[in-house]
């Protein structure tokens, strides 16, 4: 199902130094900031999205206040929304819409029908409708919808959410991000993470989860709970409050888990994202309640022992502070021994 809720890199997607190649579908939300070009099949642009190379597809749709840096190239037919600019040629070997105030700065060659309107995409509306859908929570309408578009299937799609950036130095999103069989640049922070099959070239940091499949990241990984299955490696450190790896893995850096690191030859990763943190046992919370007794029975003596001979203390103006009691513990046992 087509969500805006995660960050999705499919199969044979490559990321070069200045273009992300990919094998089926483009769906880029609003108010994204990519730094690269794209190649794709189809390529659908939400509204207020920035791109720093070309764009070429068999199909390009872009909304409204867009900036394109580069050139936009369509094999089929070609959507551009109002206010929207290209900073290279357009080139168009199908039909073209294209809105008003659309800035070109080298020139446009359509060797289809030209129609100057307003145009919204059936595509881009349809995207948006769903979205819309869901944040409404209606689940049963959007199943309906995504029924009824059985002859618009998108393939394979990458999928960029609202307000993410992907450059040469990060890919940052709010949400989830899922990466398989994919070479990809860039530093990862996430919301939670999911890597297979897959070549990471830069550092891995999510709030939640992340579990990495047969594959390499060329950097650290941080996150609430790191799994690393079987035939996977990390060429820096792990940190996590849990950590859980298997055997055959390589970590060249080191292991670090606030509650524990567990290696062995399988795990189950359901059951491992499920644990909840270890609880106190009751010895030990009986202790720390000991302690806060002992600790006011000292502040009462120490207090009695200013009233009777406040010149003992070195600051007989005032009540000592938590740090001045621990201190007159051994004080007070040397008071208790001398009654």
């Amino acid at each position: 199902m087509l969500t805006e809720d995660k960050l999705v890199i499919p199969n044979k997607t490559k990321f070069e130094e200045g273009n992300i190649f990919v094998d089926g579908d483009v769906i880029i939300f609003p108010g994204c900031n990519v730094g690269y070009g794209i190649y794709a099949k189809r390529v659908v642009i939400g509204e207020k999205v920035r791109i720093e190379g070309d764009v070429i597809g068999e199909e390009v749709r872009i909304d409204s206040w867009c900036d394109i840096k580069g050139n936009v190239v369509s094999k089929g037919e070609a959507y551009i929304a109002d206010f929207t600019t290209i900073g290279g040629k357009l080139t168009v070997f199908g039909d073209l819409d294209i809105g008003r105030n659309v800035k070109i700065k080298n020139g446009f060659e359509a060797r289809g029908l030209i129609t100057i309107q307003d145009p919204l995409p059936i595509i881009i509306f349809v995207f948006f409708y769903l979205l819309e859908l869901l944040r409404l929570g209606k689940l049963e309408e959007a199943e309906k919808l995504l029924e009824e578009l059985e002859d618009e299937e998108i393939v394979n799609p990458m999928i960029i959410p609202e307000n993410s950036i992907l450059d040469l130095n990060r890919i940052k999103t709010e949400c989830e991000i899922e990466i398989s069989g994919s070479r990809v640049l860039g530093n990862i922070k996430a919301k939670k993470a999911e890597i297979s099959n897959s070549e990471i070239f830069g550092s891995v940091r999510c709030v939640g989860e992340v579990v990495i499949r047969n594959s390499k990241v060329h950097g650290a990984v941080e996150g609430n709970v790191v799994v690393v299955l079987r035939g996977s490696e990390v060429v820096g450190n792990i940190t996590a409050k849990r950590v859980y790896v298997e055997e055959d893995c390589i970590v060249e850096g080191t292991l670090s888990g606030e509650a524990g690191v567990v290696i062995k030859p399988k795990i189950d990763v359901k059951a491992a994202l499920s644990e909840k943190e270890p609880e106190k046992m009751p010895e030990k919370i009986e202790e720390e309640k000991e302690e806060k007794t002992e600790l006011k029975e000292v502040e009462k003596e120490i207090r009695n022992e200013i009233r009777k001979d406040p010149f003992k203390f070195e600051r007989p103006d005032k009540i000592p502070s938590a740090k001045e009691i621990e201190k007159s513990v051994e004080l007070l046992k040397e008071l208790k021994e001398k009654r």
